[in-house]
C-alpha cells in the first residue's frame, strides 16, 4: 500500500482537451502551463494562456506546438510549426522546427536548432529555388513509392507531417509558355516554385488514410509528372487525373488551378 502512495499523480485541469487523431497522434490542449515528461508523437501541443516545456531526455515529435507565453525545450523537439511569444532552447537541447513564429528566440551555446523558417511563404519559396536539388535527393530520403517509374502505380505512401494550407503562390498568375527557350529566367523560376508547391501538396495528399485505388493511382501519376517536370504530360492529363480523385481537398483543388495556369498556352 505504501508503494502505491508513492506513485506520481496526474492532474488534468478543467478545460483540458485530449484527443487522438486517425494517425494515432495525441493532441493536448490545456489552459495553463504544460510540461511534457514523456517521449511521444503528438498532433497538437497547446497551452492557451501559459507555457509549454519539454523536459530533458524527452523526445517529442509534433505537427504543432503553441504557447501563449513561452516554449522551453530541454530535450528534443521535431515540429512542423512552433508558435509562442518566446522560444528557448536550453543546454543540450535539440530542435528541428520548420516554421517558427515567435517574438524572441533564445539558444544556449550548446543547443542546436535546425530549420527555423519564419513563414510558409519563405519555406515554399526556398523549396522552389532548390527544386533541382530536391529532385536529385536519393530515393531513400524522399517520400513516396520506392519505384517511381511511370509503369507502376502500386504501393503505399506515408507522410509524417501535414503542411498547413498554402498561402505562398497565387494560382491566377499567367505563364507565357511552358517551353524553356521561350521563357525568361524569372518565369522559369516561378515555374519551378509552382512545381515544388504542387509536389508538397501531392505528397501530403498521398499520406491521407483510406485512399481508394483510383485516387492513389491518380495522385501517384500526377506526382511522377510533377517530379520530372513533364509539362506536356501535365497539360494533357492533369485535369483528367484530378477529376478521378474522390473528395479533393481545398489545397488539391488549388494545386489543380496552379497546374492549369502553368500549362496554359
Amino acid at each position: 500500500m505504501d508503494d502505491v502512495k508513492n506513485f506520481p499523480t496526474m492532474i488534468i485541469p478543467n478545460g483540458t482537451d485530449i484527443t487522438v487523431n486517425e494517425q494515432g497522434q495525441l493532441s493536448i490542449r490545456t489552459p495553463g502551463n504544460l510540461v511534457i515528461q514523456n517521449s511521444g508523437t503528438y498532433s497538437v501541443i497547446e497551452s492557451g494562456s501559459g507555457s509549454v516545456r519539454i523536459d530533458p531526455e524527452v523526445k517529442v515529435e509534433a505537427v504543432s506546438v503553441e504557447a501563449a507565453d513561452s516554449c522551453f525545450v530541454a530535450g528534443e523537439l521535431t515540429a512542423w510549426r512552433v508558435r509562442a511569444r518566446k522560444i528557448t532552447l536550453e543546454k543540450g537541447a535539440q530542435a528541428n522546427i520548420m516554421l517558427q513564429e515567435s517574438d524572441a528566440l533564445e539558444l544556449d551555446r550548446n543547443a542546436r536548432l535546425v530549420g527555423n523558417f519564419a513563414s510558409e511563404k519563405e519555406l515554399y519559396l526556398m523549396l522552389g529555388r532548390f527544386n533541382q536539388q530536391l529532385r536529385e535527393l536519393p530515393t531513400a530520403l524522399t517520400p513516396g513509392p520506392s519505384d517511381r517509374r511511370p509503369r507502376t502505380l502500386q504501393g503505399s505512401t506515408s507522410s509524417r507531417t501535414a503542411p498547413p494550407p498554402l498561402s505562398a503562390v497565387s494560382d491566377d498568375e499567367p505563364f507565357a509558355s511552358t517551353d524553356d527557350e521561350d521563357t525568361t529566367p524569372e518565369a522559369r523560376r516561378r515555374r519551378d516554385e509552382v512545381l515544388s508547391l504542387v509536389r508538397v501538396i501531392l505528397e501530403r495528399e498521398l499520406g491521407r488514410p483510406k485512399l481508394s485505388d483510383v485516387t492513389r493511382q491518380s495522385l501517384e501519376r500526377l506526382l511522377e509528372m510533377v517530379r520530372t517536370a513533364d509539362l506536356a504530360g501535365l497539360a494533357e492529363s492533369a485535369r483528367y487525373l484530378l477529376s478521378q480523385i474522390e473528395k479533393p481537398s481545398e489545397d488539391l483543388e488549388r494545386a489543380g488551378a496552379m497546374l492549369d495556369g502553368l500549362t496554359a498556352r
